[in-house]
C-alpha cells in the first residue's frame, strides 16, 4: 500500500476516536496528539522559521503499537498545530515501525532520521533495526529515499538493540549517535559521521555503562554547551537506589570535555535529570536565538495510564531551556515563550504565613510561583498543596532538615508509589515554579536546581492552593499565580 494512503487512514482513524473521546484529563498546553497513543519526543528542529516536533505514536490505538511519527509545528513553542501525521511503517526499510530519531534541516530540506524496526518473532520479541532518511521540501508531507536503509546493521560486537539516532553537523561533517546495546548487555551510545546523510561511517563508542548503568542507552542527544559537552541518555535497567532511578527507566546525563579528533569523551557520574514519575526520552533542539531546547514524553512506561479508558494517552512536557550551572549542573527552566500563556495574574500579598494559608481558585490550568525565605527559618517543613474540594491533594514539601524536596501524588491518583524525592540545597531561600494542567504537575525549584514532572488523575473540583509551614511566621518573599490559557479549546 503507498505511503500515502497509510497516512491518509491513519488520519481517518485518528479522526473517528477524536469524536468520541473522553476530554476530562486532556491537557490545555501541552503537546498531545489529537487522539490514541504517544510516546517519545521525536525529530525537535527549527524549519523556516516554525518549531517543529514530531512523536512517536499509534494512532489506531490507545496502546503501544507499530509506531508512526505524529506531527506538531508551531512560531512561538507554546501554540501548536497539528499537522498530518509525517511517517507511516509498512515500507521495506520500516515493517514493523518507525520508531525514535532526529531532524535536520538539510539547506531547506527538512530530513527525518529515523530507527525501522522490524520483528523476526514478535512473540518473543525478537527484532532487529536499521537507520532510514525521510525528506520534505514544504516540511509537511515526507518522503522515504530510495537509498534506504542508510545503516542496515550495527557494529558486529552489538545485540539486536540499535535506535534511536539523533544527527548533528559539526564543521563541514554530519554526526550521528545511536542508542545501542553490547552482546553481554552493556548499554552504550555510539557515533557515525557523513558528509552527505546518505553514506555513514562507524567512528566507535562515545560512551558506555561501567556495568551499573543499565543493559541499553535510549534516546541519546549530545551537544556542547558552556564549554562542556553533554551526553544525554535514558537508560533501561538501572537498579533502584534509596530515593534514585525510582522509575522503571530513567533519563539523566553525563557531562565532559570531547575531543572530536580522537573521539574521547571524559565525564564525570550519571545525574538523572528530572526526579519525578513521568519524564523519559528527552530530546533537544538548537534554536535561532541559540537556546539548547529538551522536551520530554510526560510519562513512563508501565505506569498507570487512566487516560487510556478515554481513548488516548501520552504527552509531552513543557519546552524547558536547558543551561549549566555550578559545577557543570545540568539546569532546566520553562522556556521565556510560556509566559505568554498568562491570562490573569493574581499576586498575594502576604508577608508571613502560620501553618496554612489557602488561596481559593478552580481553575484547573495555573503556574504558581512562591519564594520562601529561609534565612533564620526555624520551620523543619515548608510548601505548597493544590487540593481539592474534598480529600484529594498534589503535595509539594521541602525539608529543611535534610535539604529534601517531596513530591507526594499518592492523593491526586498516583495511589500506588505516588512519592517522588530529590536533594535540594536550598540555604537562604526556596523558590518554586509550579505548573498545573489537567493532568500534570510540573515543577521547577531554585532556577531549575530541582525539577519534578508527574502525571496526575484528580477527580474532584479544585479547591485552591494551600501555602504551609510547621511553624508560625515563615516568611514568603514572593505568592504570584496565573490563570493560564488553553491552546486546544
Amino acid at each position: 500500500m503507498l505511503t500515502v494512503n497509510r497516512i491518509q487512514q491513519a488520519e481517518e482513524a485518528l479522526k473517528t476516536t477524536k469524536e468520541k473521546m473522553n476530554n476530562r484529563y486532556r491537557l490545555g498546553y501541552h503537546i498531545m496528539a489529537p487522539a490514541n497513543w504517544i510516546n517519545d519526543p521525536n525529530g525537535l528542529v527549527q524549519y523556516k522559521g516554525e518549531y517543529h516536533v514530531f512523536y512517536q505514536h499509534h494512532p489506531y490505538d490507545e496502546n503501544w503499537g507499530p509506531m508512526h511519527w505524529g506531527h506538531v509545528k508551531s512560531k512561538d513553542l507554546v501554540h501548536w498545530e497539528h499537522l498530518p501525521v509525517a511517517l507511516a511503517p509498512g515500507d521495506v526499510c520500516d515493517t514493523d515501525g518507525c520508531f525514535s530519531g532526529s531532524a535536520v534541516d538539510n539547506n531547506g530540506e527538512l530530513t527525518l532520521i529515523y530507527t525501522g524496526h522490524h520483528y523476526t518473532d514478535k512473540e518473543n520479541d525478537l527484532f532487529y533495526q536499521n537507520q532510514n532518511i525521510a525528506v520534505s521540501t514544504d516540511g509537511t508531507t515526507f518522503e522515504k529515499i530510495g537509498e534506504n536503509p542508510v545503516i542496515a546493521q550495527p557494529p558486529a560486537d552489538s545485540a539486536h538493540h540499535f535506535r534511536d539516532p539523533k544527527v548533528w553537523k559539526h564543521n563541514d561533517a554530519w554526526y550521528m549517535v545511536l542508542g545501542n546495546s553490547t552482546k553481554d548487555n552493556i548499554g552504550r551510545v555510539i557515533l557515525y559521521r557523513s558528509s552527505n546523510l546518505r553514506e555513514w561511517e562507524y567512528i566507535g563508542v562515545l560512551a558506555q555503562s561501567d556495568g551499573n548503568l543499565g543493559y541499553m542507552w535510549e534516546c541519546p542527544d549530545f551537544f556542547e554547551i558552556g564549554g562542556k559537552y553533554v551526553l544525554m541518555i535514558s537508560p533501561q535497567g538501572i537498579k533502584k537506589d534509596g530515593d534514585w532511578y525510582n522509575n522503571l527507566f530513567q533519563t539523566g546525563c553525563l557531562v565532559g570535555d570531547y575531543n572530536y579528533e580522537t573521539n574521547e569523551f571524559v565525564h564525570g557520574e550519571f545525574n538523572e535529570l528530572d526526579n519525578g514519575h513521568d519524564f523519559y526520552a528527552v530530546q533537544t533542539l538548537l534554536d535561532e536565538k541559540g537556546r539548547r531546547i529538551a522536551i520530554g514524553w510526560m510519562d513512563m512506561w508501565e505506569s498507570d495510564m487512566p487516560t487510556k479508558e478515554d481513548g488516548w494517552c501520552g504527552a509531552l512536557t513543557l519546552p524547558r531551556e536547558v543551561t549549566l550551572g555550578e559545577n557543570d549542573k545540568v539546569l532546566m527552566n520553562p522556556v521565556e515563550e510560556l509566559k505568554l500563556l498568562r491570562e490573569i495574574e493574581h499576586n498575594i500579598l502576604t508577608n508571613a504565613i502560620s501553618n496554612n494559608y489557602l488561596i481559593e481558585t478552580s481553575e484547573d490550568l495555573l503556574e504558581i510561583k512562591a519564594v520562601f525565605d529561609l534565612s533564620n527559618c526555624n520551620a523543619q517543613s515548608v510548601g505548597i498543596r493544590i487540593r481539592g474540594i474534598n480529600q484529594e491533594e498534589t503535595a509539594l514539601t521541602y525539608y529543611l532538615d535534610t535539604q529534601t524536596l517531596k513530591l507526594d501524588c499518592s492523593k491526586s491518583g498516583k495511589v500506588e508509589d505516588g512519592v517522588r524525592k530529590t536533594i535540594l540545597r536550598a540555604d537562604q531561600e526556596l523558590s518554586l515554579r509550579i505548573f498545573i494542567d489537567r493532568s500534570s504537575i510540573e515543577v521547577f525549584a531554585n532556577e531549575g536546581q530541582a525539577t519534578m514532572t508527574t502525571r496526575i488523575y484528580p477527580t474532584e473540583d479544585r479547591l485552591g492552593i494551600e501555602v504551609f509551614a510547621d511553624v508560625e511566621d515563615v516568611r514568603i518573599k514572593e505568592l504570584t499565580y496565573w490563570k493560564l490559557k488553553d491552546i486546544w479549546k
